[in-house]
């Protein structure tokens, strides 16, 4: 029995591109693939659903190394992301054990048709397409397929087992390595989460001598002593206030990004704790998140930052993996969603009714709470009336395909992919343009936006030290911290253009009939336990583009109406199914979910219907 979501029996496109990472120095092709299963992951570094498909992989490619071959096909959406030495760095960042193509003419992403990322291909040992699928949650379905090729092709003897083509670069040792953020010890002493070491690392004031490592160094998930704790790509740090580390043993709290959690770690002796999430992914619409407020009962989704709000008595989370905000109170052992409607947009208004974009950066001022919202290049203030009360607006950046690096007013102001923030002294903002390589200011009072300084390696955090004089930089891609004078020099304006994610658009009819497909795999059905297993959210950039058919609901199909000109329509689709047979009490169950963001054009004679594949 084969899997109803195969598609037909279509001959794979090559593999071309500028050139190969992690194979040695050797250009792949097709040919060289055959008689190995072949997953095509069309990815671009700077997506959090690519980044959780990469740890989906990761079980999948240890199980069957000898018959499977990932390729990663890396198809950017930021300027920065086809820089090739920045992907080489992105590649080792994020532990990337297969071969990636670079494809930053998007030559391979159009072959294939992808428009979203991330897209996963499944080509046969035969070389023909099998199945495609967008976004995330497909884990469980790429299992049931690969038994099911394994057994046809070992029958038809076309199945080749063995070593893949992947070759791991040589480790370099550094005292840090990609570090993302860090935070002033009460002894003076900075701690910097270490996520290419999987680690904590304690560094004298000086910001190079390593006084000691928290954490074994191994990705993982343990608690414990110092020496035995893993961690998997820590990113936030923040210190517990002083009024509650005795009562509550830990000192500072970590956002343990890979794991989803939230881990405490007290600095005596160095011992870690797990304090919040259960270790397993919020995937947004899914019916077993919990309905719990416990921290440690409560799935959380890639937290990057964390933050002390007194407004909120709370610790305030970057849930960058659902664009949301959450609070966690240690206090009454709590952990609720605060702010962002888990759609992913730039949407200013009430905290629950506002979109963010993989919120990546915390800095807190009074009742206010400023955002590094990356993937709309923004910065976002979040003023808080109190424990759930607040408006969220937009200080500077334009939307989810619209970046730059350009100073002037806030209206005009462009940022490229930023992930760190830090209020200074004189009451600015200072912003770690990641993507842009610089520190931008941000001045509430004139609104206006400058560069304090440029030539960075990705920075990814901030932190003021020397009693204001200095502002230190994590410069995540130069695995260092580097200091930047605040009195004295004058900032820069710079104008380096604006840019718009490019990609191949659509031509569309002003009537244009939607349909995202989703085909359970065998032995699976719809999960409709729960109310309608299906979901689907459509608009658009700009809104006057899209005339009827916005708005959510729970039909795969729907029929538009779009004005004439031309824009991006925005498909947010979920679907969960579970295990059809009626005998197993607790069935499994499994929510795919993709964002997609389509550039169209409105012609006439334009395509009447628009096809996604969310597993087809």
């Amino acid at each position: 029995m084969t899997t109803t979501f195969r598609t037909p029996r279509v001959r794979a496109s090559e593999l071309i591109g500028r050139g190969w990472l992690n194979t040695g120095g050797q250009d792949l092709s097709l040919a060289s693939l055959r008689g190995k299963i072949v997953i095509l992951d069309f990815w671009t570094f700077c997506c959090i659903n690519c980044l959780h498909v990469l740890d989906e992989l990761r079980d999948l490619e240890e199980r069957h190394r000898d018959e499977v071959v990932v390729v990663g096909v890396h198809s950017p959406k930021f300027v920065h992301e086809a820089d090739p030495v920045a992907l080489a760095a992105a590649v080792e960042r994020y532990g990337v054990a297969h071969p990636v193509l670079d494809d930053p003419e998007l030559i391979t992403w159009s072959a294939y048709t992808a428009r979203a990322w991330p897209t996963l291909v499944v080509i046969d040992p035969e070389g023909y397409i099998v199945a495609q699928m967008a976004g995330e949650g497909h884990a469980h379905n790429l299992e049931i397929l690969i038994g099911e090729l394994l057994a046809e092709h070992e029958a038809r003897g076309t199945l080749h087992r063995g070593a893949g083509p992947f070759v791991p670069p040589e480790p370099v040792d550094t005292t840090l390595r990609f570090p993302a953020k860090a935070i002033e010890l009460p002894n003076g002493n900075l701690l910097v989460a270490d996520a290419g070491h999987h680690s904590l690392a304690e560094l004298a004031p000086d910001g190079e001598t390593l006084l000691r490592r928290i954490g074994s160094g191994e990705r993982g998930r343990a608690d414990g002593a110092a020496h035995v704790a893993q961690f998997n790509e820590p990113n936030g740090l923040c210190l517990v206030p002083v009024e509650l580390r005795s009562w509550l043993e830990y000192d500072v709290v970590v956002a343990d990004t890979v794991n989803h959690l939230l881990r405490g770690v007290r600095l005596t002796d160095g011992l870690v704790t797990t304090v919040a999430g259960t270790g397993e992914q919020y995937l947004v619409g899914g019916q077993d998140n919990g309905e719990t407020i416990a921290p440690l009962e409560q799935r959380i989704s890639s937290p990057w930052d964390v933050t002390w709000s007194r407004t909120a008595a709370a610790f305030v989370v970057a849930m960058a993996g659902n664009h949301t905000l959450w609070t966690f109170d240690a206090h009454e052992s709590s952990l609720r969603h605060l702010a962002g409607t888990m759609n992913e947009g730039l949407v200013s208004g009430e905290l629950r009714q506002a979109w963010f974009a993989q919120p990546s950066g915390l800095a807190v001022d009074g009742g206010t709470v400023w955002v590094a919202d990356s993937e709309t290049s923004a910065l976002r203030r979040v003023e808080l009336t109190g424990a759930f009360d607040g408006m969220v607006h937009t200080a500077v950046g334009q939307g989810l395909f619209e970046f730059g690096h350009r100073d002037g007013s806030a209206e005009d102001a462009l940022l490229q992919h930023p992930l760190g923030v830090c209020v200074l002294p004189d009451g600015s903002i200072a912003v770690a343009d990641t993507y842009n390589g610089a520190v931008r200011r941000y001045d509430p009072t004139a609104r206006e936006v400058t560069t304090l300084a440029r030539g960075l390696a990705e920075p990814s955090g901030l932190l003021m030290v020397d009693g204001g004089a200095h502002l230190l930089v994590v410069e995540s891609a130069a695995h260092r911290l580097t200091r930047i004078a605040l009195v004295g020099g004058a900032d820069d304006r710079h104008d380096g253009g604006a840019h718009r994610t490019q990609r191949p658009g659509t031509d569309v009819g002003e009537a244009l009939t939607l349909q995202v497909v989703f085909t359970p795999a065998a032995g699976q059905k719809l999960d409709d336990r729960f109310g309608p297993a299906t979901h689907v959210v459509v608009s658009s950039s700009p809104e006057s583009l899209l005339e009827s058919g916005d708005g959510g609901g729970s039909a795969l199909g729907r029929t538009l109406t779009l004005a004439a000109g031309q824009g991006v329509l925005h498909v947010t689709a979920q679907a969960a199914s579970c295990d059809a047979d009626p005998e197993t009490e607790y069935p499994a169950c499994h929510l795919a979910q993709q964002d997609w963001g389509i550039p169209v054009r409105v012609v006439p004679g334009g395509a009447s219907e628009l096809t996604l594949p969310l597993l087809g």
